[in-house]
């Protein structure tokens, strides 16, 4: 059996992303192995083969890529980074076929994928849907003590108007980022100022989160890495600081004691290796919770600030556990 130092780390994510080349760097520096593949390149350029119930191994088979071959008993790490799935549109196939197509991959190697449960995922494909809910999100914050905003989610037309009105502000939070094109422009669901005099019949289409807007004085990003602690501060007046990057300054931060340790305890609840919360500093200094990003971007930060962010993940990668 290979040793851990030359079984290769898996690093699954689309065909351009800065990001997993950052991680993919650090990791060739420290002489890793590494295979790089996309679900979305099944057929010539992605080949699975898995075997259950034929030998000692719960699975085994291979992976196999144009460049390399990758035994499914012998993997350190993943990094499920930025993968694409297939849709099979365009490839000839007729719409249900199409569909069925893309759902035996999703099933097949996905399945196969998610039955590895020897190496690290950073982080578990199935742990980081779930933990993608905003409702859970507020309701797992509120139980391990962080201080969440008044909330309500909602498709309930009037509970939406008492509530808006209740609170001296109010602004509405997309539950989960969708592309959306308008005119065949795409659009971005920013949070946004809401009043009760917006609000119609459309509200009980779906259910709306309206939240209590904290009179914030800067936004924290943190990037929970395993055991590792990544803070920076970003000041902009933006009351969705997303909108304007280049409206953005930043500083890195020592977040307090408390707050470090209730942080790492919501990513060990929710099952998860590494996350990027955003929190909301106001005028008295305290933290709030806004939300948890399982896969939240953070190569621009290590760029403007200097904090080791990728050396961070390969480390854990490497070592093929948190501790």
């Amino acid at each position: 059996m290979p040793s851990t130092e030359e079984r290769p780390v898996w690093v699954a994510t689309e065909a351009v992303d800065v990001t997993a080349d950052m991680v993919i760097t650090e990791l060739n520096r420290r002489s890793v192995p590494v295979v790089r593949f996309n679900p979305s390149d099944i057929g010539t350029g992605l080949t699975v083969s898995a075997r259950f119930g034929t030998c000692p191994a719960p699975v085994a088979g291979q992976v196999r890529t144009p460049s390399r071959t990758a035994d499914l008993t012998q993997v350190r790490s993943v990094y499920w980074r930025r993968p694409v799935w297939p849709t099979f549109q365009g490839s000839g196939l007729g719409g249900d076929d199409a569909r069925f197509a893309a759902a035996q991959v999703r099933y097949g190697l996905g399945g196969t994928l998610y039955a590895l449960d020897e190496p690290l995922w950073v982080n578990h494909p199935l742990r980081e849907a779930a933990a993608d809910y905003k409702p859970a999100q507020l309701a797992t914050a509120q139980r391990l003590g962080l201080s969440v905003p008044p909330t309500i989610v909602t498709n309930d037309l009037e509970d939406a108007r008492h509530f808006i009105a209740a609170h001296d502000q109010v602004i509405f939070k997309t539950l989960r980022w969708t592309s959306v094109e308008r005119d065949g422009v795409p659009v971005t669901g920013w949070a946004e100022p809401v009043t009760v005099a917006e609000l119609d019949e459309s509200v009980r289409v779906a259910p709306h989160l309206f939240q209590a807007r904290i009179d914030k004085i800067a936004d924290v990003r943190v990037l929970v890495v395993g055991r590792r602690t990544f803070a920076v501060r970003i000041d902009s007046g933006l009351l969705d600081w997303r909108r304007d990057y280049s409206a953005l300054s930043y500083s890195v931060v020592d977040l307090p004691d408390r707050l470090n340790k209730m942080l790492h305890a919501f990513v060990a609840y929710v099952g998860l290796v590494s996350g990027s919360f955003d929190l909301a500093v106001d005028r008295a200094g305290e933290y709030w919770w806004l939300e948890l990003n399982p896969n939240g971007q953070w190569a621009w930060l290590e760029g403007a600030t200097g904090l080791e962010m990728a050396a961070a993940f390969a480390d854990l990668l490497t070592r093929g556990e948190t501790a």
